[in-house]
């Protein structure tokens, strides 16, 4: 019995001894209330520097282990959310097609074909968006093992979805750019066409342009010319043209220059993926003798072959990883068509979304406003907390958790994320989905903190003044700090590094010296100095020269959008960065870092870039040398990106415009053209419906005639005064000798 009381008095002594914490040591909750303080501490700390405490900021965090929030501000406002909005839209589409799903498109010959020769291939798409050239080639590889040698015409039939390609949204911006491209229940590459542009060989010759992939439904029209080492400025349009597209390049690109590629949207995605068809089948040895047109399958047509998608879970990845409008706008359809009937539609679509949050998620309709799939423009309003608790429901529900939350991007590791957060404990533990419009950002998605706390959060900052990068790196702040949350570091250091990140000046010899090795870098347009680059621009405190590096890693992959929003975010027209600049190109005997890039940017129809442009224009006022360089950037927009350029002076500041439209006025001269098509597109403008664009177009087009007839008129010879030679200057009563401490200005 004695044994047995001092056994038990052992064990309860033992177990005091484990469960009461140490001397001096903080409990577990103590410790936890600790972090969490400074968490927000550390939070409120960003939320109230600049940007930040002058834009509409939402902002919700919650532990998934304990399901406490850890931080809320501005939780329940409804704002524009961007590409967060695919976070609802994949949510929906894994809830009901479910990760195993897979696309069909049906290949099909009337019921009498021999299965050699048919008088008809009916092309019967189901909505693949992941149908590539390469994966279309090997279906033709499928086709001509079937036995087909020989097709009249070819049938497509686009009917699983509606007509109507595009959602709401998509008719605030007039654009040719892939990412507005449509839907199509047969679609290719995307539904954009890649237009790759090679100099010709010799200064003045025309230049090459290619399309990929190549087929009858592209009509290109090609106004490119081969120009020296400065010629890069160049535009790609891309247009319906009846059943066709039309292609037209304009401008020019360098001697010996690499080859450049842009991406286009295409207007009549059936029509492209029959066209293609026809043209592989032809080349495989199928012979095509007869048209592509459009179409319905006969109900007794026979099946040849069924090719289908990769998982739902893959595509997934490409939606949310690479931000593709086209691949959420797409889903919304298929959604519409499985869950309500063919044809799919967006409002069907949206129905089923609206159900899911609904009936699933606990998010009654009404409360939120979605119109589109991708967030494209001014068309959804959602709340931070409406986020978090969708993120919540994904992540409890096991058998879709995996897939939904490996199509997110990883913090410094890929997608949209793949440069953000650099030597931040966000680092591969955060996983998230980025968002960005004009005067919008947005981060929503999972974090495992570096004690192993996972936590959810959303973020989305709408109406912020001045540029997106300072709001970008607010937002990697808030995200750095909840995932240092049990670190060493903790999250005051870790919100400071990123958000405090204090520039400074170095001496202008050193700035000359560092300047000079980082256009040798970017000189040589080499992908695989991104990652050198990406660490000395993280690194860089200098403004002046981090613009630089920005500008190197745009040129060593200029079809990069993280390297376009990289080199938009370092250049500015202030005195700190394009004042120095200008002082160390005179010094280099180069052209003004940076300047070149950008004008290319404008040229191709880049709406930040076109404003930094205008801003650069009026920075460069009262300086010879750099209002001439800006005359000819300005010329060069004009040329390529006239209706953009147009736009882009009706936004900006009334002195900004002004400055800018008197060097637009010289470079115009300069260009020496009567028919120029700035002149073309100021004449559209003016016959707008809108009218306050109409109004503007008026003005601008008498003020800018008036500065182009000032800048062709003779200009006055300005009067030489002849002065004696000092020695026999008269001095006499009342004459003042000149000497180096009288003379005035002396």
């Amino acid at each position: 019995m004695q044994v047995h009381r001092a056994r038990t008095l052992l064990a309860v002594t033992v177990a005091i001894f484990v469960t009461l914490p140490r001397a001096g040591a903080a409990a577990p909750d103590d410790k936890k209330r600790a972090e969490r303080e400074a968490l927000k501490a550390s939070l409120i700390q960003v939320l109230q520097r600049e940007p930040l405490n002058a834009s509409r900021v939402a902002v919700h965090m919650m532990s998934l282990d304990d399901g406490s929030v850890v931080f809320s501000h501005n939780a329940d406002e409804l704002l524009n959310p961007a590409s967060n909005v695919k976070l609802v839209t994949s949510a929906a589409a894994l809830t009901t097609l479910g990760p195993e799903y897979r696309y069909e498109t049906e290949f099909l010959v009337e019921a009498e074909s021999d299965g050699i020769k048919a008088r008809t291939l009916y092309v019967r798409g189901k909505g693949d968006p992941s149908v590539t050239t390469e994966r279309l080639y090997g279906i033709v590889n499928e086709l001509f093992h079937t036995g087909l040698r020989e097709v009249q015409e070819v049938i497509v039939d686009d009917s699983w979805f509606d007509a109507e390609r595009t959602p709401p949204g998509f008719d605030q911006e007039d654009s040719d750019r892939a990412y507005m491209a449509p839907t199509g229940a047969l679609s290719l590459n995307w539904n954009a066409v890649g237009v790759y542009l090679r100099p010709g060989d010799a200064i003045g010759a025309k230049g090459v342009v290619e399309v990929e992939p190549q087929s009858d439904f592209f009509v290109v029209e090609n106004a490119l010319t081969t120009g020296n080492a400065r010629a890069r400025r160049f535009s790609v349009a891309s247009d319906a043209a009846g059943a066709q597209q039309k292609i037209v390049v304009r401008g020019q690109v360098p001697l010996g220059g690499a080859y450049m590629s842009v991406y286009k949207k295409i207007d009549n995605p059936p029509m492209y993926f029959g066209q293609t068809l026809k043209q592989m089948l032809n080349a495989r040895g199928v012979k095509v003798k007869g048209k592509v047109k459009p179409g319905l399958t006969p109900s007794k047509a026979k099946l040849v072959y069924v090719a289908q998608s990769e998982t739902f879970d893959l595509i997934l990845k490409r939606l949310n990883k690479l931000s593709s409008n086209f691949v959420a706008e797409t889903l919304l359809k298929t959604m519409g068509a499985e869950a309500r009937g063919a044809p799919g539609s967006f409002a069907k679509g949206i129905d089923v979304v609206e159900d899911f949050l609904s009936r699933e998620v606990g998010i009654p309709r009404g409360t939120y406003v979605m119109k589109n799939g991708s967030g494209l423009n001014d068309a959804n309003r959602f709340s931070a907390a409406q986020f978090d608790r969708i993120l919540r429901h994904m992540y409890e529900r096991f058998p879709l958790a995996p897939e939904y939350l490996s199509s997110l991007g990883i913090a410094g590791k890929d997608g949209t994320l793949k440069y953000r957060f650099d030597g931040t404990e966000a680092v591969g533990r955060l996983r998230a989905k980025t968002g960005t419009l004009e005067n919008v950002s947005a981060l929503s998605g999972y974090v495992q903190a570096a004690g192993g706390e996972k936590f959810i959060f959303s973020m989305m900052v709408n109406d912020y003044p001045g540029r997106s990068g300072p709001v970008v790196r607010g937002l990697d702040a808030l995200g750095a700090g909840l995932a240092s949350v049990g670190s060493t570091m903790g999250p005051g250091r870790a919100v400071a590094e990123l958000a405090g990140g204090e520039q400074s000046s170095s001496p202008q010899a050193e700035v000359v010296s560092r300047v000079k090795t980082y256009l040798a870098l970017g000189s040589q347009r080499d992908s695989r100095n991104i990652g050198f680059l990406r660490t000395a621009w993280r690194s860089e405190r200098d403004p002046a020269v981090r613009a630089v590096v920005a500008e190197s890693l745009y040129q060593s992959n200029p079809q990069d959008y993280l390297g376009v929003r990289t080199l938009l975010d370092s250049y500015s027209a202030g005195t700190d960065v394009y004042g120095r600049l200008r002082s160390v190109a005179r010094e280099l005997s180069v052209d003004v870092p940076g300047l070149g890039s950008m004008v290319e940017l404008a040229a191709n129809g880049n709406a930040e870039a076109l404003s930094r442009v205008i801003e650069l224009a009026s920075a460069a006022s009262g300086d010879t040398t750099s209002e001439t360089e800006m005359a000819e950037g300005l010329g060069a927009v004009a040329r390529t990106a006239p209706e953009e350029l147009v736009l882009a002076l009706k936004g900006a500041a009334v002195k900004d415009r002004e400055l800018a439209t008197t060097l637009l006025a010289r470079g115009l001269v300069l260009a020496g053209e009567a028919d120029h098509p700035f002149w073309k597109a100021l004449k559209k403008s003016l016959g707008s419906t809108d009218a306050k664009l109409a109004e503007f177009a008026r003005g601008l087009d008498g003020a800018l005639s008036r500065k182009v007839a000032e800048e062709k008129a003779p200009k006055p010879l300005v009067p030489t005064q002849v002065v004696a030679p000092a020695s026999v200057v008269p001095v006499g009563p009342g004459a003042v000798e000149h000497t180096a401490d009288t003379r005035p200005g002396g």
